[in-house]
């Protein structure tokens, strides 16, 4: 199932997730994480090629499943009865979500292409 999941440097590539968030945070502190697609790159917005969704994960040290933090799903893509980008609506592909923990660990993302498939990244964080 690994084989799935596509990963590249999202510096050259626009469909991998970048997650920005510190490096380190204390216990209990909450954490923003930004993921978004297309940092360096721009990823298209189109009804006939868009990101559908991205999920983000935690899996702390020492522990074998990772948790959902959440999923953000981008259901506006320029589509209306009128034809494929004919609405002036389209949602962007980037998403904020705030999560704590007692534990260091990696934060995994993973980002759906309707076109090109399945991509993801990590980053780990230090708690301390």
């Amino acid at each position: 199932m690994r084989d799935l999941f596509q990963t590249a440097d999202w510096k050259t590539e626009k469909h991998v997730p970048v997650i920005e968030c510190p490096d380190n945070a204390r216990k209990g502190e909450i954490v923003n994480i930004s993921v978004s697609i297309g940092k360096e790159i721009a990823h298209p917005n189109k009804t006939e090629h868009h990101i559908r969704w991205i999920s983000i994960y935690f899996q702390p040290d020492g522990e074998k499943f990772p948790y959902q933090v959440g999923k953000i799903e981008f259901t506006a893509h320029g589509e209306s009865i009128q034809g494929p980008d004919t609405s002036t609506i389209y949602t962007h592909h980037c998403a904020i979500i705030s999560f704590k923990t007692e534990k260091t660990g990696t934060i995994y993302t993973s980002a759906y292409c309707n076109i090109h498939g399945l991509w993801e990244s990590s980053k780990r964080i230090n708690i301390g």
